[in-house]
């Protein structure tokens, strides 16, 4: 392996939005994250949903059933 051409591999600290941290290995100097193990909601249980234009209510009004009688 010629040793010119390899990046260097360094240790990191990989910091997510929620202020949790992570040290990881990478040819990065630096890794900033959107979404970590500590606020995705697979991980977490709870449902974050980022409506800015009504598009949740849009899609739920044009499929939901429409009421029995």
């Amino acid at each position: 392996m010629r040793e010119a051409v390899q990046p260097k591999y360094n240790k990191v600290k990989a910091t997510c939005v929620c202020g949790n941290t992570i040290e990881t290995g990478s040819v990065m100097s630096e890794i900033r994250l959107d979404v970590c193990s500590a606020c995705h909601p697979f991980f977490t249980g709870t449902q974050k949903i980022m409506d800015t234009e009504g598009r949740v209510e849009k899609f739920k009004k044009r499929y939901s059933k429409p009421e029995q009688k």
